[in-house]
């Protein structure tokens, strides 16, 4: 009987109506879990009969408690499995489904990368998508602002997406895109997320960590913190680049502010000349200020990229910072990894991998 359990606990995925050529993926193991997080302790005592009946309006908390501030991760693990899993961190107002189906309909990098044969571990931060019990309150406001993300995540000028640019002009796929969003539900804690994402790494044993947009920051102190990271590979990282205290470059003026880098201890910076860096850039990113908000940004993020590639290889380390359009793949997005040209991209990381040794 044990042995005919073990044999059906192998999964068989097939492809969708867009993907079935591609054939089945075979999924020795999958599962999900919570990680991290806090607990909070009411004082008292709890009555099971006094206090046993729910009530929305008054509904009492002595002796109780609440268990938030965790991650959520959902695994899979393929048959033949190469000995680096990836784990995929979101970035700002997103969650996992970043890298799952993409809005159009095709594999995302969860599948993509299953077929490659690497286990895939998704993170939904603390306070946002499944991982969604906070211990600390906020106000949730629904507000109209998509037209806004729209120029920030690059896709165009609203209502005019960019010439040439990789998301599909299907109305169906940027309405997906859109109903992907997710609010926080408490508030906004780097360090919650970093030892969320280093509590995983602990649990995996090691693996490389994948980050976008506003996890790409969080990323660094992970690695620093945790040398079970095993290298980062980051798409379009935002400002939070940090630097070793007394190499701190000037700040980056964007939008009537000045964005100044952190600064870390020397030994914490050296951390991260240990692994191999690799960080994505993608298309419609200027090279001299603009008066588009949704490009400028960028801008200044791309500088500041390049002033962190060099800090860390001055330093012995091995960043490779690839601007997409500079080696010939075009119109990418802010979300290369679900771009109409994603699978090229993969390819790219793919090579990436082989030549660092983390296939």
């Amino acid at each position: 009987m044990r042995t005919f359990l073990k044999l059906i606990s192998v999964v068989l995925i097939t492809g969708c109506a867009a993907t079935k050529k591609t054939g089945q993926i075979i999924i020795q193991e999958q599962g999900s879990f919570a990680i991290g997080g806090t607990v909070v302790t009411n004082p008292g005592t709890f009555d099971p009969i006094k206090h046993g009946s729910y009530n929305p309006t008054n509904q009492p908390s002595e002796g109780q408690t609440l268990h938030g501030d965790h991650g959520y991760v959902f695994y899979q693990i393929p048959t033949n499995k190469r000995k680096l899993p990836l784990v995929f961190w979101h970035g700002h107002g997103q969650s996992a489904k970043t890298w799952e189906t993409t809005p159009d309909g095709r594999e995302g990098y969860q599948n993509i990368f299953l077929r490659r044969r690497f286990p895939v571990y998704l993170f939904d931060q603390p306070r946002r998508g499944r991982a969604a019990r906070s211990t600390k309150p906020i106000t949730i406001t629904a507000s109209a602002d998509e037209q806004l993300w729209f120029g920030i995540f690059r896709l165009g000028a609203w209502p005019n997406f960019y010439p040439g640019v990789q998301f599909s002009k299907d109305t169906t796929a940027l309405e997906q895109f859109f109903r992907q969003a997710v609010p926080n539900t408490g508030p906004y804690d780097a360090q919650l997320n970093i030892d969320a994402v280093s509590s995983l790494f602990n649990k995996i044993e090691q693996g490389i960590l994948l980050t976008h947009s506003q996890s790409g920051g969080p990323g660094w102190r992970t690695a620093m913190a945790n040398d079970k990271v095993k290298a980062i590979i980051s798409f379009e990282p935002g400002g939070d680049f940090v630097f070793p205290e007394g190499e701190t470059p000037e700040g980056i003026k964007l939008a009537g502010r000045t964005v100044t880098p952190p600064a870390v201890p020397m030994a914490d910076f050296m951390k991260l000349t240990k692994i191999p860096i690799l960080i994505y850039y993608g298309d419609n990113i200027p090279d001299q200020p603009t008066e588009n908000p949704g490009q400028e940004q960028w801008r200044a993020f791309l500088a500041m990229a390049k002033l962190f590639r060099d800090a860390v290889n001055r330093h012995g380390g091995d960043v490779t910072l690839v601007h997409l359009p500079e080696i010939g793949i075009k119109g990418n997005t802010h979300f290369p990894m679900s771009d109409l040209n994603n699978l090229e991209i993969a390819d790219h990381l793919s090579e990436f991998f082989k030549k660092k040794g983390l296939d």
